[in-house]
């Protein structure tokens, strides 16, 4: 699995060196590669049918603990599937959709990388490893919706959709580190057994709200839905793979995923069902209220996303088969509704279904495909979206939380979905004839070969559901569950209910796509109000805030002078340090201050040497003050035992004391580039970090936390050294070459004062 999830990266690494040598058919090339992990995903269904896991763990910072573990279970295998699967129908698309374009090949570094990061974030074990792989495709689906980054349109959706997605990261990560915490590991497949434990630790509540937090900014629920339509300003296929398989289930995903852990209590219940309900309507209702093609599909997704979330706040076993199955149904036909719209906008040069008309004629593989993809979004018979829409029904006729309500909302969802779906599948294909900016002509066999198989497989898994089969239905929606679930999936159940409420809906949504352009007009008039003060705004207005923030706040903080800079610094680190060293040291600093008089005496010497060398405006004076600080430094070596520096710190110091004597009367003269109050301030902020080094200094002698490296010494200098002057022994054979180094610095600095010292100046050479 780990060679899987580096797969796409490897290809990705290698599509610069590729695409100049396959040109055009890079995309053929490149699509083989998900195709081939469709193969090996497959060849895992039997045995997670059967009631199978698999796991790979290799070791990734052992020093911390962690490991790059992936499980593959129903759940995962299920998007694992989607994702390679769909991925090789719309890596193909690509190359002919973006034929002539001369980015191509950085479109396919991108895609496969998201691709990858989103199997990697499918199939990982390991809360860290699974948001790492989380950001990245925040971060990959940046790059593709603003990959026609020189229209601003297309750059500020990608900074909306980054801006979203990344803050809820941020709120994940919070969440995913306090559950590790409380779970006492970070392998999901062992948290999700300890969901007892987990629901009644006091923190649960802080971290389920997190984890929901991110989950809902990634999945695009109410308030964070506008990103998700703006994300359309992507290349067709990139809307494609972004909606059907990729990063908009991750949300939904990691909700199915820590549903055994986190789920079942009446926070999730309530949170989950309300949440994802209002996102349905808004979702669906939006969609009715669009014309591009694009955006219809769009808020169809949001209506999608929000009917998982609510699926799996309802958590009843019925409900956790239609979550699978609805998952399921949608990826099928809104990857091939997405790329049939793409077909249509390279095929007439236009988006709007307002601009369309007629084109079943010119365009009959395109007019058929659309068909039989909405009907099943229109959950039709005998599409499979049919399927999901009953389970749905079913499931929130007997949900524990408001059952009532969220069937009712379910309903009203339906209808407007009806009249969405009718307004892809009939508006560009039937009525009158419209002129378009480009002859209407079919897309290639490479752009017709995704939507053909989806909508195949949306039939065939309608009209024989034994195709996907219970046992891998009951495997996926088991993962959402601590104990085992059991699916029936069957395209007629008789009369029931759900079938009455759901031949409600689609009267009522051919009533209302009868009536479309008169109700969308009346759409825009009501909610105009909504428009301007809705979630999209709030973020226009925070982003604008934080930008006039940012505008007073920067002259404040980036002015411009290094010793405001270096004295913010210094003053932060001494209040931090210093409040930590007085508030939490052991014993107090008195206790590490053993100090002698002598010591002290040395100490004071040191000082006033510096203010005299700082305050006087005598040169030789300056020079003379700095060599009494250098010779107070020897004398410590002195004391402390360390004559051999003591030697070395009075050699180079008389030394530098020439040196500056010779060279100083040919400088110029003291000049103050400061005023009195400013260097009494720099005066101030450099004792209160020397201070905070001295007291660090004594706390440290003050704790030993080994043996000293003196009785070592003291014990191995006549066996290794073969000489009992100890300081001898360490200077000449254990520290021969710092040794070698200190002579090296004394003879340099003897040879540049002799130099000086017979240096003459030439003679001047006399005019000519």
């Amino acid at each position: 699995m780990l060679v899987a999830v580096l797969a796409g990266f490897i290809l990705a690494a290698l599509v610069p060196w590729l695409q100049p040598y396959f040109g055009e058919r890079a995309g053929r090339l490149y699509a083989l590669l998900p195709a081939a992990l469709t193969l090996y995903f497959a060849t895992f269904l039997p045995g997670v049918a059967a009631g199978e896991a698999s796991q790979a763990v290799y070791p990734w910072v052992p020093g911390l603990g962690l490991e790059l573990a992936f499980y593959l279970d129903g759940l995962s295998l299920l998007l694992a599937l989607l994702i390679s699967g769909i991925g090789a129908f719309v890596v193909l698309y690509a190359g002919d959709y973006l034929h002539g374009d001369p980015r191509q090949a950085r479109f396919f570094v991108q895609l496969l990388a998201f691709m990858a990061s989103m199997l990697g974030l499918v199939l990982s074990d390991n809360l860290i490893a699974l948001f790492i792989f989380w950001e990245l495709t925040s971060i990959t689906s940046y790059l593709l919706i603003g990959f026609d980054h020189e229209d601003a349109t297309a750059r500020r959706a990608a900074l909306q959709g980054l801006v979203v997605t990344v803050g809820g990261g941020l709120a994940l990560l919070a969440g995913l580190v306090l559950l590790g915490t409380v779970a006492g590991t970070y392998t999901i497949s062992e948290i999700v057994t300890q969901g007892e434990a987990i629901r009644e630790h006091g923190h649960y509540v802080p971290l389920l709200l997190l984890v929901l937090l991110g989950a809902f900014t990634k999945s695009a629920q109410v308030p964070f839905h506008f990103w998700l339509p703006n994300a359309m300003a992507a290349p067709t296929p990139v809307s494609a793979y972004l909606h059907s398989a990729t990063m908009v289930k991750a949300g939904v995903y990691l909700l199915a995923r820590l549903h055994p852990a986190l789920g079942g209590t009446d926070a999730w219940i309530a949170i989950c069902s309300l949440i994802g309900g209002a996102t349905m309507v808004t979702g669906a209702y939006l969609a009715v209220r669009s014309t591009g093609i694009k955006w219809v599909l769009a808020y169809s997704t949001v209506m999608a996303l929000g009917t998982l979330t609510m699926l799996a706040g309802v958590g009843t076993e019925a409900a956790m088969v239609a979550f699978v199955v609805f998952l399921l149904g949608h990826s099928l036909y809104k990857g091939a509704l997405f790329l049939v719209a793409g077909g249509l906008e390279h095929g007439t040069g236009t988006k709007d279904l307002l601009a369309m008309g007629g084109l079943r004629r010119a365009m009959p593989i395109t007019a058929l495909l659309a068909a039989v993809s909405a009907l099943s979004l229109a959950g039709l018979p005998p599409l499979f979206g049919f399927i999901g829409k009953e389970l749905m029904l079913e499931s929130l006729l007997a949900a524990p939380f408001a059952g009532v309500l969220l069937t009712l909302l379910a309903v009203v969802t339906a209808l407007l979905v009806v009249a969405a779906a009718g307004a892809v599948a009939l508006r560009p294909f039937f009525g009158p004839y419209r002129e378009t900016p480009e002859v209407p002509h079919e897309p290639s066999n490479a752009m017709l070969a995704g939507p053909a198989v989806l909508g195949l497989l949306s039939l065939l898994f309608g009209l024989v559901p034994g195709i996907p089969g219970d046992a891998f239905v009951s495997a996926a929606a088991g993962a959402l569950s601590s104990e085992p679930v059991h699916a029936h999936l069957a395209l007629w159940h008789g009369l029931t209910l759900p079938l009455g409420l759901s031949a409600l809906a689609v009267a009522g949504g051919a009533l209302l796509y009868s009536r479309w352009d008169r109700a969308r007009a009346a759409m825009r008039r009501i909610d105009a109000p909504l428009y301007e003060r809705g979630p999209e705004a709030g973020y226009d207005r925070l982003m604008a805030a934080l930008s006039d923030l940012a505008r007073r706040v920067t002259p404040v903080l980036q002015h411009g002078y290094l010793r405001y800079y270096i004295a913010t610094t210094v003053l932060t680190l001494v209040a931090l340090v210093g409040l930590t060293l007085i508030t939490r040291y052991e014993g107090g600093l008195a206790t590490a201050i053993d100090v002698r008089f002598y010591e002290l005496a040395i100490a004071v010497l040191f000082v006033v040497a510096t203010v005299f060398a700082c305050r006087t405006q005598s040169r030789l004076g300056a020079v003379v003050s700095v060599g009494v600080v250098g010779y107070a430094v020897a004398l410590f070596y002195l004391l402390f035992s360390a004559p051999d520096l003591s030697i070395t710190q009075i050699l180079v110091e008389t030394l530098t004391v020439i040196l500056l004597v010779l060279v100083l009367f040919k400088l110029p003269g003291f000049v103050s580039f400061s005023s009195p109050r400013q260097r009494a301030w720099d005066a101030l902020v450099a004792g209160l970090l020397g201070t905070l080094v001295t007291l660090l200094l004594l706390v440290a002698v003050d704790h030993q936390f080994a043996a000293p490296i003196s009785e070592y010494h003291l014990a191995e200098s006549v066996p290794l050294g073969h000489g009992r002057n100890v300081v001898n022994v360490i200077i000449v054979d254990y520290r021969a070459l710092d040794t070698l180094g200190e002579i090296f610095v004394v003879a340099l600095a003897a040879i540049g004062v002799y130099s000086m010292i017979q240096y003459t100046r030439p003679a001047r050479e006399e005019r000519s």
